[in-house]
């Protein structure tokens, strides 16, 4: 019979992330290509916005060392990966479709520059509204949390989606949408993450 090693004991993100995976956050400059927040340039394709928010514990308080990675899809839908499949949409080239960043270690706020994401075809050939993902990781978090945030103005297309549907109760998915305003001439959307409690943000088991 075999001899297995035992599993190597779980240890939750701590603030060496910021070194190792953000060190512009912490103000070391040692990567010669820091993966920041901005995902754009002045020729990628769609409308600019902001998304933004705050990681919330379950009493409220801003976690304000958080790490969070955002991917997404360009303006006509299609993802900047080898993968996707969807030959019918164009590809951008200045559009890059990832990004990482850290909460403000201050306010607790996380800040992505990006364009709004077209509509995206799933596996089964049933469209998917626009959304990003989003994945979050922090002291306390042991896994990685993924999630989605929605855009509330696109309401009759959420309607539709085949993930949102699959959330029994509207409260639960109104936890996946970012509202939206204007700043100035910016457009942002607020989408506040909340680990635990009541209005605990639904969280993808991928």
């Amino acid at each position: 019979m075999k001899d297995y090693l035992p599993e190597t004991a779980s240890q939750t993100a701590g603030p060496y992330v910021h070194i190792g995976l953000a060190p512009h956050a912490a103000g070391f400059q040692i990567f010669e290509n820091n993966f920041g927040h901005v995902l754009t340039n002045e020729h990628t394709r769609g409308e600019r916005i902001i998304i933004e928010g705050r990681v919330l514990d379950g009493s409220g308080t801003p976690v304000r060392d958080v790490l969070l990675e955002i991917w997404q899809a360009n303006a006509a839908g299609r993802y900047n990966h080898p993968d996707d499949r969807q030959t019918d949409k164009p590809y951008d080239p200045d559009f890059r479709g990832w990004g990482r960043t850290c909460s403000d270690f201050d306010s607790g706020v996380w800040r992505f520059d990006t364009i709004k994401p077209g509509a995206v075809t799933g596996r089964d050939g049933r469209l998917m509204a626009p959304h990003v993902n989003l994945w979050v990781v922090a002291r306390g978090i042991n896994l990685g949390l993924n999630t989605r945030m929605y855009f509330d103005d696109e309401a009759q297309a959420n309607a539709k989606d085949p993930v949102l549907n699959l959330i029994e109760w509207e409260v639960r998915r109104k936890t996946l949408v970012g509202k939206r305003s204007t700043r100035g001439a910016d457009v942002v959307y607020t989408f506040d993450i909340i680990l635990q409690g009541a209005d605990e943000t639904v969280f993808f088991d991928l």
